[in-house]
């Protein structure tokens, strides 16, 4: 069954020994970072793990019962450890729900009655996955249009050079003003006063091109200068002209141009403390049509139940713990940051839009949920490879030869992916790694490294051997230069800058490489049996047990 809510979520950790409560007075700013990134890169055994179970890396969930300045409890690191992101999706292995993604993906047009009978349980089942909208729900047992202080809740300041203190695991949702679908993403939000917090939307994120898209719009209306011959901007009744203009000269909705920002507004919500599998469904690389809600239902097998807004026109989850409803203004960006971010390094500070808080409701003792990010491994690191795993069927979709994937902790998941591939003409490879660079938020990645499928990618140590023993580096490197992620300050400007991809694989003599391929060297396997069957009166003498 699914997680109702963070709730029942928290009691089936401590059920199973994955939560630790404490009761010590903790200050949100700096000591609940430095705790929890200590315990994120320990190894935690006994009660937490199990008894006779073996040390299990990435610690426990904590629940902070007693944050300085606040009543209301802070829970950290719910997602820490492999073995809890996958009791949050409630499978035994990742590998369940790529397999049934793949599943509905196999699915073939029913070519007769009977056909169509077999599909209606599958049918049955997907509609299980589309969210419903109830009159009320718990999020509701407290609503507030004014005297509302987001200062009052244990909001935490993570690192000492961040800008102040800032949420870290909001689901926030956007509507898309072009198909009205909704989306949520998760962009950290620096609180400024009690009523308004940055909203750092990267710039190609989803909620980032709905407000481009106001932008857009706000533009036409201001009587931007179009040409007759103009046409629509995808369809949508914004002029072309007035499209193109409004994005050169503000950089994408980054920049303020000499004469101002078109005004407006773009309505915003922020879930804080929801269902595990909502919260994860925020971070995954959806394809922009589809909605996180959809993902969520797919994912818990259950559909997640929404409740209108107070003051905005959008629908939030019923169970929130808390939400906070507001806008951002087209015409105001502020600078937010810098903050210390799952690089190890801090991002620079730049220019965001401003959240402003309109209403705020929340649950009867509510929970603060957040996390914290920083040098790997961090909780994110777990929630990233989760994404690995379960998305995998879908990559393949668009890079069918692809059969493994491994995005390594250390590489931050936007600095390197190695890719094993079923390789079958010349130049693959680099096929390949343009196909990943045009794929979501793929597209960020700085290195791609291509292998044969008798690589094991998730042996880093098998990669290495293979990879640098298998490249001539000036043939097998290549550059590009495209979109690279927000948080990178080594790019030659902010967004903009280059990616290597690396051919690891095998050449061919339809590559231009004429000379002979020596052998891997491997024992033969007489000689492994023969050593077999010594092996244990040898093991003794060697004292190996």
């Amino acid at each position: 069954m699914a997680y109702n809510d963070l709730r029942e979520w928290i009691a089936a950790l401590d059920r199973a020994g994955e939560l630790k409560r404490i009761k010590t007075e903790v200050d949100p700013v700096l000591e609940i970072a430095e705790i929890t990134d200590r315990v994120s890169k320990g190894n935690f055994a006994g009660d937490f793990a199990g008894e006779g179970a073996r040390a299990t890396r990435g610690g426990p969930a904590l629940l902070f019962e007693n944050p300085k300045g606040s009543d209301i409890p802070v829970l950290i690191n719910q997602f820490g450890s492999e073995p809890r992101m996958r009791m949050a999706l409630e499978v035994d292995s990742l590998d369940e729900v790529a397999d049934r993604i793949r599943q509905f993906m196999d699915v073939k047009s029913p070519q007769g009655f009977l056909d169509k009978v077999k599909m209606l349980p599958m049918l049955a089942e997907m509609g299980k996955f589309f969210p419903k909208t109830v009159s009320s729900g718990p999020c509701k047992e407290n609503i507030r249009k004014s005297g509302f202080d987001l200062n009052s809740l244990p909001i935490l300041k993570c690192w000492p050079q961040d800008a102040g203190r800032f949420i870290t695991l909001p689901c926030v949702v956007t509507r898309d003003p072009k198909t009205g679908k909704r989306n949520v993403g998760m962009y950290r939000m620096q609180v400024f006063d009690g009523q308004t917090a940055g909203m750092h939307w990267q710039r190609q994120k989803v909620g980032a091109e709905h407000y481009r898209e106001m932008l857009r719009r706000g533009a036409a209306r201001a009587g931007t200068p179009v040409t007759p011959s103009s046409s629509d901007f995808g369809g949508t009744g914004v002029p072309a002209r007035a499209a193109v203009d409004i994005m050169a000269r503000t950089s994408g909705g980054s920049q303020v141009p000499d004469d101002g920002l078109p005004s407006g507004k773009m309505d915003v919500a922020v879930a804080i403390g929801t269902d595990p599998a909502l919260t994860f469904s925020a971070i995954v690389p959806a394809p922009p049509d589809v909605e996180e809600y959809l993902i969520a239902g797919f994912l818990r097998q259950k559909p997640v139940e929404l409740v209108k807004c107070e003051t905005v026109d959008l629908e939030v989850p019923a169970a929130s713990e808390i939400v906070l409803e507001g806008h951002v203004n087209l015409d105001e960006l502020r600078t937010e940051g810098p903050f210390g971010d799952h690089t190890g390094f801090y991002s620079l500070a730049d220019l965001y839009p401003v959240f402003h808080v309109t209403c705020v409701t929340h649950r009867n003792n509510p929970i603060y949920a957040t996390t914290i990010v920083g040098k790997p491994p961090q909780e994110d690191a777990y929630m990233g490879k989760a994404v690995e795993r379960i998305f995998l069927p879908l990559m393949k979709l668009t890079i069918p030869e692809l059969v493994d994937i491994n995005l390594p902790i250390e590489g931050v998941f936007h600095n390197l992916m190695i890719v094993s591939i079923r390789k079958s003409y010349p130049g693959q490879a680099r096929k390949v790694m343009n196909a990943i660079w045009s794929l979501g938020q793929a597209m960020f990645t700085k290195c791609v490294i291509v292998v044969d499928e008798d690589v094991d990618v998730q042996d880093l140590g098998e990669v290495t051997l293979k990879v640098f023993n298998h490249i001539d580096p000036e043939r097998d490197i290549q550059f590009t230069l495209g979109p690279v992620d927000s948080l990178d300050h080594a790019s030659r400007l902010p967004n903009y800058g280059s990616k290597m991809g690396i051919d690891a694989t095998r050449k061919w003599s339809s590559e231009g490489f004429s000379r002979s391929w020596p052998d891997e060297i491997l024992m033969d396997e007489k000689t492994k049996s023969l050593v077999d069957s010594k092996w244990k009166a040898l093991a003794k003498e060697l004292g190996i047990e």
